[in-house]
């Protein structure tokens, strides 16, 4: 790694100083604004709306600040509304036990195990080999972003960061572009600014960032409105491809570079590629594993379009091999599939597997639990009636555009999971007050909630090249912003040209 600018090291600790004060401010905040909620007059709600309200303005100001850590406030919401009679401990706590819970567990165990057996590295380092994708400046950035947006779209874009992070540095050094005691070459903050990028933007499969999952969750529980994994697909995959490229003519444009030494890259490359050896037998059973869930999540909906959501097939999966069923189930073959049957070697053992990030489940099960409670109580839909009559949104485009736009700013200053758990449920109440369908919406606020380009703490991808060392914070800033507005529009634009043109509205 390159050594720290003594300039961007100032920068570094006055930036963990005003975290530091942020989150102390926000300790404070939290229970003052509940106690000013619960103490202020609220004649238009009900008792248990006007608990909820206190309790969900206590965990919106812990989730910007960061004053706990995101999870823990999830499960202090839940505690909070049962203390206070919102509703019972087994209403409140079966979201945390949802099917789409579920589906995240057996998705993370999967990935986990591709990244446990080499199998991501493999994939990353195979495109690598290819004399075209490393031939010119713009075709290195492309494969980069190609490799790590494919490998984000299966595993959490904090581990795809991670595992792609050294690729990159190595990448770098190969060609000459950083060195220790030398700042950057241009060139290389482009490139690593696209991994992190690339990984944000992969929303294109349902299991690819959670506030995908929320968006799903809270459609399928508070309207009669159902995505499967195929609809998502169609409608997001589009969107991915779109956003990659743009990052791609966005970083080319701002770090323009030619890279060098192409005989010494590609001998990085195959003596990394050498490292992984041969394909193993883990790595051989986490593919067809991985290839036979994929199928099945998918299978379903492509079923449906070519018939009917009701033909025989498409019950079948709906009822005995939904996604959730299907992702635990590929997790479990995982545990059972042999490497070394003399020696009783699994694919995966259980060390390896609890190493799933438990603590966005936890959030993802809070966020659920306080969405419901919402419609439950009337909250949601005396929020969305209210803010109908202040901000006039009338047109379903409209309030769709609205819904991006929070999202993306809160995404700015809080985990993209928190905020979708906070937009989403308040957009869909929006929109059933004004008999508009909320599915659009949602997905804006979901997409938006994924696409935090700006600061370190807007996403952990950023803060993890942020700490490499090798990004300025000025130049995160700089194309982070341009990246803000162009994706929002951009996710607009599909948002309003694919949901009619595939019905998914």
């Amino acid at each position: 790694m390159s050594q720290t600018p003594a300039g961007d090291a100032t920068g570094r600790e006055r930036e963990e100083r005003f975290e530091r004060a942020k989150r102390r401010v926000g300790l404070l905040a939290g229970p003052v604004l509940f106690l000013l909620v619960l103490a202020w007059p609220a004649p238009g709600l009900t008792g248990e709306a006007h608990a909820l309200l206190a309790v969900f303005l206590w965990a919106v100001a812990y989730w910007v600040t960061e004053a706990l850590p995101v999870a823990v406030t999830a499960l202090l919401s839940s505690v909070l509304a049962i203390v206070l009679g919102v509703a019972p401990a087994a209403r409140v706590l079966a979201a945390y036990a949802d099917p789409v819970v579920f589906l995240f567990v057996g998705s993370f165990i999967v990935a986990e195990a591709m990244k446990s057996s080499g199998l991501d590295r493999r994939f990353a380092l195979a495109l690598l080999r290819h004399e075209w994708a490393t031939r010119s400046a713009p075709r290195l950035l492309l494969a980069m972003g190609i490799v790590t947006c494919g490998l984000s779209l299966w595993m959490s874009n904090t581990a795809t960061t991670a595992i792609m992070l050294p690729v990159g540095v190595g990448v770098l050094r190969a060609l000459g572009e950083t060195a220790d005691g030398a700042a950057p070459s241009r060139f290389a903050v482009g490139l690593l600014l696209m991994l992190t990028w690339s990984s944000s933007v992969a929303v294109g499969v349902p299991v690819g960032s959670p506030p995908n999952l929320i968006a799903i969750g809270m459609l399928r529980d508070l309207t009669d409105r159902r995505l499967t994994f195929f609809d998502w697909t169609a409608v997001t995959m589009p969107l991915t491809v779109a956003m990659l490229l743009l990052c791609w003519l966005l970083l080319g444009a701002l770090y323009r570079g030619a890279p060098r030494a192409s005989d010494r890259l590609r001998a990085y490359v195959a003596g990394e590629r050498a490292r992984l050896g041969a394909w193993t037998r883990a790595q051989v059973n986490v593919l067809v594993v991985f290839l036979v869930a994929a199928l099945l999540w998918m299978l379903p909906g492509a079923a449906a379009m070519v018939s009917s959501p009701t033909a025989a097939l498409p019950r079948f999966f709906e009822t005995r091999l939904p996604e959730s069923v299907v992702a635990l189930g590929a997790a479990i073959l995982l545990f059972v599939l042999p490497t070394r049957w003399s020696r009783a070697e699994f694919t995966l053992t259980w060390r390896e597997a609890s190493r799933i990030d438990w603590g966005t489940i936890l959030l993802f099960g809070g966020g659920l639990a306080m969405g419901r409670l919402m419609f439950d109580t009337g909250l949601a839909r005396a929020i969305g009636e209210a803010m109908v009559r202040v901000s006039g949104v009338q047109s379903l485009w409209a309030l769709t555009a609205v819904a991006i736009v929070i999202g993306v700013v809160l995404s700015e200053t809080s985990s993209n999971t928190a905020s979708a758990s906070m937009v989403v449920p308040v957009v869909i109440a929006v929109a059933q007050s004004a008999g508009l369908s909320p599915i659009p919406p949602a997905l804006g606020a979901a997409l938006g909630a994924s696409f935090g380009f700006m600061l370190p703490i807007s996403t952990p991808p950023n803060a993890i090249v942020y700490g490499s060392g090798l990004v300025p914070l000025g130049e995160m800033i700089r194309s982070g912003v341009y990246l803000d507005v162009a994706g929002a529009i951009l996710i607009w634009i599909g948002l309003r040209l694919l949901c009619p043109l595939l019905g998914v509205i």
